[in-house]
Protein backbone atom coordinates (compact mmCIF):
# COMPACT_ATOMS: atom_id res chain seq x y z
CA UNK A 1 0.00 0.00 0.00
CA UNK A 2 1.33 3.42 -0.80
CA UNK A 3 2.51 5.77 2.07
CA UNK A 4 0.03 8.53 1.73
CA UNK A 5 -2.85 5.98 1.74
CA UNK A 6 -1.85 3.90 4.80
CA UNK A 7 -1.33 7.32 7.07
CA UNK A 8 -5.26 8.08 5.96
CA UNK A 9 -6.36 4.34 6.41
CA UNK A 10 -4.50 3.66 9.82
CA UNK A 11 -6.14 7.12 11.19
CA UNK A 12 -2.37 8.50 11.69
CA UNK A 13 -3.42 11.83 9.42
CA UNK A 14 -7.14 12.78 8.83
CA UNK A 15 -6.64 13.74 5.02
CA UNK A 16 -5.09 11.65 2.15
CA UNK A 17 -4.15 15.01 0.42
CA UNK A 18 -2.76 16.06 3.59
CA UNK A 19 -0.26 12.79 3.87
CA UNK A 20 0.92 13.47 0.30
CA UNK A 21 1.99 16.60 0.83
CA UNK A 22 3.99 15.71 3.74
CA UNK A 23 5.55 12.99 1.74
CA UNK A 24 6.63 14.94 -1.38
CA UNK A 25 8.04 17.68 1.45
CA UNK A 26 10.20 15.05 2.81
CA UNK A 27 8.65 15.16 5.81
CA UNK A 28 7.65 10.89 5.68
CA UNK A 29 10.73 8.82 6.50
CA UNK A 30 10.18 4.56 6.00
CA UNK A 31 13.17 3.16 8.16
CA UNK A 32 14.96 6.61 7.92
CA UNK A 33 15.05 7.37 4.53
CA UNK A 34 12.74 10.02 3.14
CA UNK A 35 10.34 8.56 0.90
CA UNK A 36 7.22 10.38 -2.19
CA UNK A 37 3.65 9.27 -1.64
CA UNK A 38 3.72 6.46 -3.83
CA UNK A 39 6.67 4.44 -1.99
CA UNK A 40 5.08 0.92 -0.74
CA UNK A 41 4.80 0.18 3.04
CA UNK A 42 4.94 -3.10 4.77
CA UNK A 43 4.57 -4.78 8.14
CA UNK A 44 7.33 -4.38 10.13
CA UNK A 45 8.50 -0.94 8.66
CA UNK A 46 9.10 2.06 10.92
CA UNK A 47 7.39 4.82 9.59
CA UNK A 48 8.31 8.95 10.78
CA UNK A 49 6.24 11.51 10.05
CA UNK A 50 7.03 15.10 11.01
CA UNK A 51 4.40 17.80 10.64
CA UNK A 52 4.40 20.86 12.52
CA UNK A 53 6.10 21.15 15.43
CA UNK A 54 5.58 17.26 15.91
CA UNK A 55 7.32 14.05 14.89
CA UNK A 56 5.42 10.63 15.35
CA UNK A 57 7.42 7.39 14.78
CA UNK A 58 5.13 4.31 14.51
CA UNK A 59 5.69 0.26 13.66
CA UNK A 60 3.55 -0.95 10.58
CA UNK A 61 2.01 -4.41 12.19
CA UNK A 62 -0.79 -4.33 9.32
CA UNK A 63 -1.64 -3.40 5.87
CA UNK A 64 -5.24 -3.80 4.92
CA UNK A 65 -7.18 -1.32 2.29
CA UNK A 66 -10.31 -0.19 4.65
CA UNK A 67 -10.58 -0.74 8.03
CA UNK A 68 -13.49 0.36 10.81
CA UNK A 69 -12.81 3.47 12.90
CA UNK A 70 -12.02 1.68 16.12
CA UNK A 71 -9.71 -1.26 14.47
CA UNK A 72 -7.11 1.33 12.66
CA UNK A 73 -5.45 2.12 15.57
CA UNK A 74 -4.46 -2.31 15.39
CA UNK A 75 -2.60 -0.83 12.29
CA UNK A 76 0.30 0.13 14.09
CA UNK A 77 2.13 0.54 16.98
CA UNK A 78 3.56 3.98 18.65
CA UNK A 79 7.19 4.02 19.22
CA UNK A 80 8.02 7.32 20.01
CA UNK A 81 5.78 10.43 19.78
CA UNK A 82 8.13 14.19 20.58
CA UNK A 83 7.84 17.94 19.83
CA UNK A 84 10.65 19.35 17.55
CA UNK A 85 11.98 23.03 19.06
CA UNK A 86 11.64 25.73 16.96
CA UNK A 87 15.16 27.60 16.20
CA UNK A 88 15.08 31.02 17.84
CA UNK A 89 16.66 33.99 15.50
Amino acid sequence: MRIDKYLKVSRIMKRRTVSKELAANDRVEINGKTVKPSHEVKPGDIVAVTYGSRRLEVRVLSVQEAKRKKDAVEMYEVISESRIEEPEY
